[in-house]
């Protein structure tokens, strides 16, 4: 399954990004990261983006059905949703989405990311 990542610039200046935003399941009601950080994808371009206040940005994120793999491999847990980092930031945002389930173990990769690009 594949769904887009989208960030607005809420603020009142133009801000840029490039690159990708790190995303993960997180979980237990509390924001627990569940298993492995997404991968960036790699053959993407990733260019900078200049958002304008209310502009926005996005991205692909392929997600992997845990239940594809093995329980034992995967440890499937229901997520809560995602954490999203912008890129070069160290604060991130919450995505509520309690239709996911990810794996919990480390073996098993889900999320696959691409680089952020204006919509």
């Amino acid at each position: 399954m594949e769904v887009t990542l989208v960030l607005t610039n809420n603020g009142s200046g133009q801000c840029s990004l490039q690159g990708w935003p790190g995303v993960s399941f997180v979980g237990d009601g509390n924001g627990t990261q569940l298993g492995n950080p997404a991968d960036f994808d790699r053959s993407t371009p990733h260019a900078t983006v200049v958002l304008q206040p209310g502009g926005t940005a996005q991205a692909p994120l392929k997600i992997t059905q845990a239940m594809n793999y093995p329980e034992a491999d995967c440890k499937p847990q229901k997520a809560d949703g995602f954490r999203v980092y912008p890129p070069g930031s160290t604060e991130s945002l919450f995505v509520k989405d309690d239709n996911v389930t990810a794996c919990t173990t480390t073996t098993v990769k889900l999320l696959t990311v691409g680089a952020l690009a204006a919509p």
